[in-house]
């Protein structure tokens, strides 16, 4: 447990310090929402609504990849929007 978080939850992932975007921070989902949690601040963000039956998350430089049953939504923290 990370600040609360299980980051071995398929629905919580942590920012790499140094991969580019997001470094140090904590992605995690709640409820249909992408949100985002800086340590630092102690504050979350939500970043992306309306998601549905997601079963896992990763991160990947500035993209945060969102895996539901039915595709794999890309969000690109830099642009804070979907890409694909």
């Amino acid at each position: 447990m990370t600040h609360g978080f299980d980051l071995s939850s398929p629905l919580v992932c942590e920012g790499i310090v140094g991969d580019g975007c997001g470094g140090g921070r904590i992605f995690f989902i709640e409820e249909d929402a992408l949100l985002v949690y800086d340590p630092l601040t102690q504050e979350k963000m939500e970043l992306l609504r309306e998601l549905e039956n997601v079963k896992q998350i990763s991160k990947k430089g500035c993209d945060v990849f969102i895996e539901s049953e039915e595709k794999i939504i890309t969000f690109n923290l830099s642009l804070l929007k979907v890409i694909s």
